[in-house]
């Protein structure tokens, strides 16, 4: 799993039965803390070591160096659980179809960093949240459960997005438990991306 924050859809995940090989974060997060406790390996590819957050960022050595943490740890299927950074190509390279996010809102509605906020403001009567393949191009890719999430007239960004965490908390431990039920009978019989080995059970 790829994290960034607090560590919520982390403990909603490993709260099933979904086996979690490793925890990555770019920055320092409560997230490696709630994977620590759980006994799950943690790996900190920290952004401050490839320019930080600001122009000087390298994306791509930064990508590669997280490819390599994941590949090492024998990952089959990468979940990003509000991870932070876009990453670049490599990872999609080296995962190609087997990178799985969550996006507060319904997809292809709303795309980017502020779901929430711009739901809001178009004064839709419902938004939502979408778990969806991962590619290259942001909050793009196929999408493989949504959940919509009505609006109420008080609502704040803030509590908006609370009820929509609530509902992915529930709905992404699901999705990511059929993606990979599905994944490695199709692996067996050649239907899936390439795998690395055709492993008994497939591992966030």
């Amino acid at each position: 799993m790829l994290a960034s924050g607090s560590g919520t859809i982390l403990e909603a995940i490993l709260a099933t039965d979904l086996p979690v090989r490793l925890v990555a974060a770019d920055r320092p997060c409560r997230a490696l803390d709630v994977a620590a406790a759980a006994g799950v390996p943690t790996a900190l590819v920290d952004r401050a070591g490839f320019g930080g957050f600001g122009p000087g960022f390298d994306r791509e050595s930064y990508t590669r160096a997280v490819a390599e943490v994941l590949v090492a740890a024998d990952v089959d299927v990468v979940v990003m659980a509000g991870f932070g950074t876009v990453l670049a190509q490599p990872v999609h390279d080296a995962f190609p179809g087997r990178i799985l996010n969550t996006h507060p809102a319904l997809l292809p509605a709303f795309p980017g960093w502020h779901a929430v906020r711009d739901a809001l403001a178009a004064g839709v009567p419902e938004t939502g949240t979408t778990v969806h393949v991962a590619l290259l191009e942001m909050d793009t890719g196929p999408i493989l459960a949504q959940a919509a999430v009505a609006i109420r007239a008080e609502d704040t960004e803030a509590t908006l997005h609370e009820r929509i965490k609530a509902v992915e908390r529930t709905l992404y431990p699901a999705t990511v438990r059929a993606f990979i039920d599905d994944l490695v009978p199709r692996a067996v019989g050649g239907g899936a991306s390439p795998q690395p080995h055709a492993p008994e059970e497939t591992t966030p």
